[in-house]
């Protein structure tokens, strides 16, 4: 059994991707991993900003969240694909390319939540792609 990485921030591609990595999962017999990362958007020490959230605190609103989105797409850990999830801070190519970095494939949205919208293939694609230690499938938007 093989294991299919799949990045998932929430927008509409890749929960697209998420559905074509569980798919691809379920035909070739391999385990899941679905993969989502979160950073803060902040780092100061102002006052204001003392009461900024704890990293446990992040990780299990952040699975909640995935495991909704999940469901919504009919990934689900009862299922025939073995799913696991991996929730990490930091960004988000080095950390899918890290989580792929056993596995057999990648998989990512054309583009995500980023700021660069006007582009085809977005940042964290484009990174996976080009730094990936194996193969990558990039879903495109739905249209």
């Amino acid at each position: 059994m093989g294991t299919i990485v799949v990045g998932v921030d929430g927008s509409a591609t890749s929960r697209a991707a998420l559905r074509w990595a569980h798919a691809e999962a379920q035909a070739r017999g391999d385990a899941l991993r679905v993969v989502t990362v979160w950073r803060l958007p902040v780092t100061t020490t102002m006052p204001a900003f003392d009461a900024l959230p704890v990293p446990e605190d992040i990780d299990d609103q952040t699975r909640d969240t995935l495991l909704t989105i999940c469901a919504e797409e009919g990934v689900t850990p009862d299922g025939p694909v073995p799913v696991t999830l991996l929730i990490t801070e930091g960004s988000a190519s080095a950390a899918l390319l890290q989580a792929a970095a056993d596995a057999d494939l990648l998989v990512v949205g054309a583009r995500g939540h980023g700021g660069f919208t006007g582009l085809v293939l977005g940042s964290v694609s484009n990174q996976c792609v080009h730094h990936s230690p194996v193969p990558v499938v990039v879903v495109p938007a739905e249209h």
